[in-house]
């Protein structure tokens, strides 16, 4: 008999859960119809993942991992490890671009932290792309300050009237006075030449500085000659910002849209208002691109972006002038996790990629809903 009650308590026990864990499991399913691909596994710390002019997506893990994946079959063509890189909490391999003239010139430009002789830091390096390797390393821009939080890192390379210009984000490394100091290239979103020079038309003669006042901006999107940013705010009030000239973002003394006590400040010093905010508390928000395609019609016109914290897809629908958002969805929330960036292939189909750790971070696809 006491056997027996054993054996009903573990019933008892057991039985609920197996519920709760096929529960739990079956929020692996998301919108009803959606049609979703598990592109790659086992990868570690997804930082950026691009669709290239080669079909192909490119991609870096934080450890120092550069990629090229075939998008169809999940096999990666190329990899190689860049030594230099030094991860450190949230620091390591971030962003990537390429060049517009790839597949002529092989340019591609990446963002790390590295230790130098000031203690951590980041750079952008440019390499050359051939013969499947990467050589010739130039150092774009370094000696920037970085730490284990708050290192940006987003980079688009872009054509210009006056020629090829590389817009970086950077974080406020942990310092957040930094941020407002013009001098400094913390908390900023920089412009520079492809070669590494000041453009002559900068807020600043001489100076990287486009914008100032950012705390983390890991977003990045040119739509319609406008820049589209999105940074973290400390615990209330993550942005989406449309990117403008020597504007000032308010950071740290001002948070999200100029309110309360924010407003003399904001005055004073011409602060430009987010697009969006989060509200009164934070979400995360991380890489973000833009989506145009018919292949999802519903999220025609649109600005994609991931989440880490909320860990969801946010589709923030953009006016006509691309000037103020009219309504944001969120699908797939505590599907797959933290996801870190996005990208857009030219059929329409969008790629995730998530942040967990563990070496189980994942690409997917998503070509319907």
């Amino acid at each position: 008999m006491r056997n027996r009650g054993i054996l009903n308590c573990l019933f008892f026990l057991v039985i609920p859960l197996i519920f709760c864990c096929n529960k739990k499991k079956s929020t692996e399913t998301p919108t009803p119809g959606a049609s979703i691909r598990i592109v790659k596994q086992n990868l570690q710390h997804v930082w950026e993942i691009l669709w290239g002019p080669d079909d192909h997506i490119w991609f870096t893990e934080r450890d120092g991992k550069i990629s090229k994946m075939n998008p169809t079959s999940g096999s990666v063509v190329f990899n190689t490890t860049i030594n230099e890189v030094v991860p450190s909490g949230e620091g390591g391999l971030l962003g990537m671009a390429l060049h517009p003239d790839f597949l002529t010139n092989g340019y591609l430009y990446v963002v790390y932290n590295y230790s130098g002789a000031n203690g951590y830091r980041e750079k952008l390096v440019r390499y050359t792309f051939a013969n499947n390797t990467i050589t010739n390393p130039i150092t774009i821009i370094e000696n920037i300050p970085a730490a284990n939080i708050h290192n940006g890192s987003r980079i688009r390379v872009v054509n210009e009237s006056t020629g090829v210009k590389i817009y970086f984000t950077t974080g406020d490394a942990s310092n957040a006075s930094t941020a407002q100091d013009v001098n400094s290239r913390s908390g900023k979103v920089l412009r520079l030449n492809a070669d590494g020079s000041v453009p002559a038309d900068n807020p600043i003669a001489g100076n990287p500085l486009w914008s100032y006042g950012h705390r983390n901006p890991q977003g990045l999107v040119f739509v319609n000659n406008k820049l589209y940013e999105s940074e973290h705010g400390p615990n209330i009030e993550d942005e989406v910002n449309i990117i403008e000239k020597g504007r000032n973002y308010g950071w740290p003394n001002v948070n999200g849209p100029c309110d309360g006590g924010e407003t003399s400040f904001c005055t004073a010093n011409n602060i430009k208002e987010p697009i969006w905010s989060s509200g009164g508390s934070t979400i995360a928000v991380c890489g973000i691109d833009y989506y145009n395609s018919d292949k999802i019609s519903d999220w025609k016109n649109s600005i994609l972006m991931v989440t880490l914290k909320d860990a969801s897809l946010q589709q923030l629908k953009l006016s006509s002038d691309g000037n103020s958002v009219s309504n944001v969805s969120v699908f797939y929330k505590n599907v797959y996790g933290r996801l870190r960036d996005i990208c857009i292939s030219p059929s329409g189909n969008v790629y995730l990629c998530t942040s967990n750790g563990g070496n189980d971070d994942k690409i997917i696809e998503v070509s319907k809903l």
